[in-house]
C-alpha cells in the first residue's frame, strides 16, 4: 500500500470512536496498519509541546511514544503527549494500549475534544529517524503537529508525527457554518 500511496484524514484521529483509526485507514488502502508502543514516560516538554500546552519548555508531562506499520513496514513515529495533571493515574500514563484510544479516553475524563489545530511541514529525517522508519537515500519525511484542545480551549494533547513522505496524502474535511 505505501508503494502505491494511501490517503489520511485526520477527522476519525480526533473524534472519540471505539474503533482504531490506524488500522481502519490502512486496510481502506487494502494494507494491514498496527503499532507498536515504544514508550511510555514522564518528560519535559519540548519548546514546541510546552508552546503548545501554555506552559513553560521543561513542564513535565506524560509522552506516549509509538510507532507506527503498515503491513509490517515502518511508515510513522508519533509521539502523543499529554498534561501531566490530565494523563497522570490514567491509562494515558500506563504502557499499554488504550481502549477505544486516547481521544475517548480524554473525553471519558471529562476533556471532550472541541478543536484541533494542524501544522504540516517537510524536513530531512533526522538519523534517528531514518533508522526508524528504514528511509534510504535522500527521502524527506512528512511532520504533523496536532494539538487538540477542548471548547473551552483547554489544551489536552499534542501530537508529533513524523511520517514517510513518499506516497502520502493528507485530507482535511471542514464542517463550515450550522
Amino acid at each position: 500500500m505505501a508503494d502505491r500511496g494511501w490517503l489520511s484524514v485526520s477527522l476519525p484521529y480526533v473524534t472519540s470512536a471505539a474503533s482504531d483509526a490506524w488500522q481502519a485507514e490502512a486496510a481502506a488502502g487494502g494494507g494491514v496498519g498496527s503499532q507498536r508502543l515504544l514508550e511510555v514516560a514522564e518528560v519535559a516538554a519540548p519548546a514546541e509541546v510546552a508552546a503548545a500546552f501554555g506552559v513553560e519548555r521543561g513542564t513535565v508531562v506524560v509522552v506516549r511514544r509509538r510507532l507506527m506499520l503498515l503491513d509490517d513496514r515502518p511508515v510513522e513515529l508519533t509521539d502523543s503527549y499529554y498534561p501531566l495533571a490530565i494523563a497522570r493515574g490514567t491509562a494515558l500514563a500506563t504502557p499499554q494500549k488504550i481502549r477505544g484510544g486516547a481521544v475517548t479516553l480524554l473525553a471519558e475524563l471529562g476533556y471532550r475534544p472541541g478543536r484541533t489545530v494542524e501544522d504540516v511541514y517537510a524536513r530531512a529525517p533526522t538519523a534517528e529517524e531514518r533508522e526508524a522508519l528504514a528511509l534510504g537515500g535522500h527521502r524527506w519525511v512528512l511532520g504533523l503537529t496536532r494539538l487538540i484542545t477542548t471548547e473551552d480551549g483547554t489544551p489536552v494533547e499534542v501530537s508529533v508525527m513524523i511520517m514517510v513522505a513518499d506516497g502520502r496524502r493528507l485530507r482535511y474535511e471542514t464542517k463550515i457554518g450550522d
